[in-house]
């Protein structure tokens, strides 16, 4: 299991399964962490000794009443908390999701939070659970560059509020990042690949000379510029959504089942690969993905039903290497592959592959001037290895060894003399050890 990895439930829908199928569903996959927008008790109740831990929300219609009678707090603790922890390990509260614009719920919002932490600490919890809220990407007036991230200026107060609760408290600061509606509206051309964690060249930050290869990581980078600039830099950063649809209607025609395989798959890979972002590097973001299925009852677009990973039948909609048997992955051939470019693919296309692969945290240091690979000083050869080891070290999956079309599997290995191609995950680190 992967503890960075957790998955949004949501359950506007008249074909979902039972909470204890879908248990079983969570537990064929690598996913650890559950978010729940409502404390669903039997889904609580069904989770019980399985190992995957629990974020629970409130509904926004409560928040008054948790802000106005630290009774209620206690009363919603008591009911939906108490009577499963620990055997259901709710670990996070979320008040409310996405209100902090809501001139109406906005006041009331800290005070709820502090009147739960302080039904916590009085039911001996507060060291074990969290409380915190979740925040849309719209609280920021600016996210592009990431260095300008700020908060919108009649709400830095307020968030200042938020953000001494969480520094307090420990708990985290709670975003929900979509590249999908960045590019839904602005669909300029050339990024949808930089949206969809496909090779592309990279914004460049020009406060910083931060290069960016993938939206994900700049929009997070833009609420850690905002949390920075208020003086909350050891406030964790939390995604708790976000996702690309499969389906979406005539006015959405990037809302296609490839694209929502490459983002949910390019994101899984870059949070596997402990890269971290630019302003964070080294460090994984907890990322929920949004959703576990597609809800046939939610109102809006097209698109707005077809946000899951998995089909109310519980099959996979398309392959994003998460089940553990590893079932919806074909493309992870039995016998030793390599992963090296086509034929005809342009320097330029080779440089970018070479980019993205070495950016996300695999170690490229063979090909680099003194490097058991460096020679031939080639980008054809420097991009082969580059290309294979990404492959290799992200599992063996087909759509890691793609490149936007550029590279395919060989079954040659093209290792020469001192400089090792590894042919699976855990020969990379092996054999590189051993050669070096």
């Amino acid at each position: 299991s992967e503890p960075f990895i957790g998955i949004n439930y949501g359950n506007l829908g008249d074909n979902l399964p039972s909470p204890e199928d879908t248990v079983k569903l969570l537990q064929s996959t690598s996913i650890q962490k559950i978010r729940l927008y409502s404390p669903d008790i039997p889904m609580i109740k069904a989770l019980a000794n399985s190992g995957i831990d629990i974020v629970v929300g409130t509904q926004n219609s409560e928040i008054p009443a948790l802000a106005s009678d630290p009774n209620a707090a206690k009363t919603w603790i008591n009911t939906n908390v108490l009577p499963f922890y620990p055997a259901s390990n709710i670990f996070l509260i979320m008040v409310g999701n996405e209100i902090s614009l809501d001139e109406n719920f906005r006041k009331q919002l800290l005070p709820a939070m502090q009147n739960m932490q302080n039904a916590l600490d009085a039911g001996s919890l507060g060291g074990k659970i969290k409380v915190s809220t979740v925040h849309s990407m719209s609280v920021l007036s600016h996210s592009d560059p990431p260095s300008s991230g700020e908060f919108q200026t009649w709400l830095v107060d307020v968030m200042k509020g938020f953000l001494g609760f969480n520094n307090a408290t420990g708990s985290p600061f709670a975003i929900n990042p979509y590249p999908y509606y960045a590019y839904n509206s602005d669909p300029r051309p050339g990024y949808l690949a930089y949206c969809l964690f496909q090779v592309n060249a990279g914004r460049v930050d020009p406060n910083n000379n931060i290069k960016y290869m993938n939206m994900f990581d700049a929009q997070v980078d833009a609420a850690r510029s905002a949390l920075n600039s208020l003086g909350y830099n050891n406030v964790e950063i939390v995604v708790t959504e976000t996702g690309w649809p499969s389906k979406g209607d005539d006015k959405e025609p990037w809302a296609t089942i490839d694209k929502a395989k490459d983002y949910y798959s390019g994101l899984i890979t870059h949070l596997r690969s402990k890269a971290g972002t630019p302003l964070m590097p080294g460090k994984t973001t907890d990322t929920y993905l949004f959703a576990l299925y597609d809800e046939n009852l939610k109102q809006g677009p097209i698109s707005e039903r077809s946000f899951g990973l998995f089909k109310p039948d519980r099959t996979a909609n398309f392959d994003v290497g998460l089940l553990k048997n590893n079932k919806e992955n074909p493309g992870a051939p039995n016998k030793a592959m390599w992963c090296v470019p086509k034929e005809g693919v342009t320097n330029k296309q080779l440089q970018a592959n070479i980019d993205y692969a070495c950016g996300r945290g695999i170690d490229c240091s063979p090909i680099a001037p003194g490097g058991a690979c460096f020679e031939p000083d080639t980008l054809a050869s420097h991009a082969a290895y580059a290309m294979n080891l990404h492959h290799q070290t992200n599992g063996r999956n087909a759509w890691d060894c793609d490149f936007s079309k550029t590279a395919t599997l060989s079954s040659k290995d093209p290792s020469y003399k001192g400089c090792i191609y590894p042919s699976n995950a855990r020969e990379s680190k092996d054999e590189l050890t051993n050669m070096l």
